[in-house]
């Protein structure tokens, strides 16, 4: 088994590395961008990039800077002024980032996402060609969620998140999320907490133990960054949580020292193709079906399909090519896919047999409710079976 030091040692091999910045970070109490802290950023970054990592930077406050250039003292509610400040800020976030990055003879390129983009295979594919074929000209992306055009339906919810799916899109070996905390913290008695410097896995006992929300200017937290690092983390790539404020904390990182909190065992997942992972872990589940324990076996054990004799329960209404999720009878969710039959027509055939479903439905397209090409199963490193954190 490896120690934490040996995997932290392994962070210096890293080809492709995504940096989340967030927004705490980068704006000051009153709203003004930090341009100090932005700088000492900057300059972190493009060491790891002219030492040969590939860097992908997500990266937070554009509507904080386009509230302070508006003159608002606190973060509005509606939607059409937050969209307006993004718009405001996001130029102004961009130009500084521009500035800096050339004064350390690095370029830039902005990649502005909303879920709907990476939900649609067609889109999802053209976004990571494009994130791609900048890494491979040497170029920094910079990925933001579009606030402009993003509405509750399409939006990631947070940039830790977004950030995630942006390590998930592009293959990367590290996921690192800075904060203004140096890692998850552990409460120790009732008023002191103390750092927690590696995790194997992220379980709903440390979820519970997280503590740290948003403010005005941000909307994510400790739980936020934890969730999010979740499902990269179970599809063998290794997470840091960290704070940002620090000096030079990305080079730390990325050189092995004790720095945040350490997630992951960094095992690959062999099955966890493209497309399974798109399947899996760009959409929001529609529903779900329960299973026994027969059809678990098959699925985990065997590598089988889900047919409709092992399934016990239907959760939700959805249609025929919808993203789904399998639950166990104790309310695990062990696999995603998306389903050959509607709800409905789920509920009709739940329990009986192959032979049956013609009789049932008055046709039979297909054998399986989720053929195995299309279900992703989610398995901890000892192989015993874990929930997805998130969707």
């Amino acid at each position: 088994m490896k120690t934490e030091q040996c995997i932290r040692d392994s962070l210096k091999h890293s080809r492709r590395v995504v940096i989340k910045i967030g927004s705490r970070v980068l704006i000051q109490r009153h709203g003004r961008p930090d341009i100090r802290r932005m700088r000492a950023l900057v300059k972190d970054i493009a060491s790891l990039r002219q030492a040969g990592t590939e860097v992908v930077l997500v990266s937070s406050g554009a509507i904080g800077a386009g509230l302070h250039a508006l003159g608002y003292r606190t973060r509005p509610d509606n939607l059409p002024d937050l969209q307006m400040a993004a718009a405001v800020g996001q130029t102004r976030l961009m130009g500084r980032y521009n500035a800096l990055f050339a004064r350390e003879k690095c370029r830039i390129g902005q990649v502005l996402l909303t879920h709907d983009d990476l939900r649609d295979r067609v889109r999802h594919l053209n976004a990571r060609n494009t994130v791609m074929n900048l890494l491979r000209h040497g170029i920094i992306p910079i990925v933001n969620e579009n606030d402009v055009v993003a509405v509750d339906e399409i939006k990631f919810g947070d940039n830790d998140h977004l950030a995630a799916l942006t390590a998930m899109l592009v293959d990367a070996d590290v996921l690192i999320l800075l904060s203004t905390v140096d890692g998850f913290r552990r409460p120790l008695s009732a008023k002191k907490t103390g750092r927690v410097p590696y995790l194997k896995e992220i379980s709903d006992d440390i979820l519970a133990l997280a503590v740290g929300k948003g403010d005005r200017f941000s909307i994510g937290g400790m739980r936020t960054k934890l969730e999010s690092a979740h499902d990269f983390v179970n599809l063998g790539g290794l997470a840091v949580i960290a704070n940002g404020r620090k000096a030079n904390v990305v080079t730390r990182i990325m050189r092995g020292e004790q720095e945040g909190t350490l997630i992951g065992a960094g095992s690959l997942r062999s099955d966890a193709g493209s497309r399974k992972r798109w399947i899996a872990f760009f959409h929001k589940a529609q529903g779900a079906v329960v299973i026994d324990d027969g059809a678990r076996a098959a699925i985990e054990k065997k590598g089988r399909s889900l047919l409709p004799a092992g399934i016990r329960a239907v959760e939700g209404r959805f249609a025929m090519g919808a993203v789904i999720n399998v639950r166990t009878e104790d309310g695990k969710i062990i696999a995603r896919g998306l389903t050959l039959y509607s709800s409905d027509d789920i509920r009709t055939i739940k329990g009986r047999k192959t032979a049956e479903i013609e009789s049932l439905l008055g046709a039979k397209d297909y054998d399986e409710v989720i053929h195995r090409d299309h279900m992703l199963v989610f398995k901890k490193s000892n192989g015993e079976e874990t929930s997805p954190s998130r969707n």
